[in-house]
């Protein structure tokens, strides 16, 4: 769980389990920071059989603004490619990440 800071001031832990990872074109939905669902942003659809299921999000790659600086991150930040890992040799790395939202509540019901 990460530390959090609000507008309202409430320091602690970050209990909220979803977020998406939104490309130009997918969006990939997390739960606990695995892959539960991706959809195609053009058409709306959810994509069953896309590679990232089941996948946790790892990091992400940067281009780096200075020589030196290590491309890897922890959190995901946009202009940032998203890696989702499933412990073995297969990795999925997205395009460059747009924004990281939270799914509402009606989505959620989706992954269930």
């Amino acid at each position: 769980m990460h530390e959090r800071t609000v507008p309202s001031g409430f320091t602690g832990t970050d209990r909220r389990r979803h977020k998406v990872y939104v490309t130009h074109n997918t969006e990939y939905h997390t739960r606990d920071g695995v892959c539960v669902a991706v959809r195609d942003r053009r058409t709306g659809q959810w994509d069953p059989s896309h590679k990232a299921l089941g996948h946790r999000m790892s990091g992400s790659l940067h281009t780096p603004q200075f020589a030196g600086d290590f491309p890897f991150r922890d959190q995901p930040e946009p202009g940032d490619q998203v890696v989702f890992d499933n412990g073995r040799k297969h990795h999925v790395i997205t395009s460059e990440l747009e924004r990281v939202t939270r799914p509402p509540q009606e989505i959620v019901q989706h992954y269930r």
